[in-house]
């Protein structure tokens, strides 16, 4: 299992891949959307970020197991039972990761915890990120 600092290093890079996909999927959501004084644009708008978020991680994760950043820190995300996982799987993971996220990161806190190491979102899921060599 690769350890916290290298896991939280790819976070970070991740969330600069993130913040340039939701930054091109919010330019397109505003071109289509032009009205932004609606009452509903801004929920509309946030859910959105969510969904495409969600697409990109789970497409990620379901075909081969790593985004961009993963692949950088040679990581790889798999069932508990290192098989590959499955959409429902990686539907969980984002899922419990962006409420432990939104819970002052305690969901990444956890692994400090965690007799395994694993974030909560990983424990909750049936997931497990591993390092890869070569």
């Amino acid at each position: 299992m690769p350890g916290f600092g290298r896991r939280l290093l790819s976070m970070i890079y991740e969330s600069l891949m993130l913040v340039a996909v939701l930054f091109i999927a919010g330019f397109i959501f505003h071109l289509v959307f032009q009205n932004t004084s609606s009452i509903f644009f801004r929920p509309a708008f946030q859910i959105y970020l969510l969904l495409i978020g969600g697409i990109y991680f789970t497409w990620f994760w379901t075909h081969g197991g790593q985004t961009l950043p993963m692949q950088t820190w040679k990581l790889r995300v798999v069932a508990a039972d290192g098989q590959r996982i499955y959409l429902k799987q990686a539907v969980a993971r984002y899922l419990f990761a962006v409420i432990g996220f939104f819970l002052l990161g305690c969901g990444i806190l956890w692994a400090f915890f965690d007799r395994d190491g694993l974030f909560l979102h990983d424990r909750l899921a049936g997931t497990k990120i591993v390092r890869i060599e070569g």
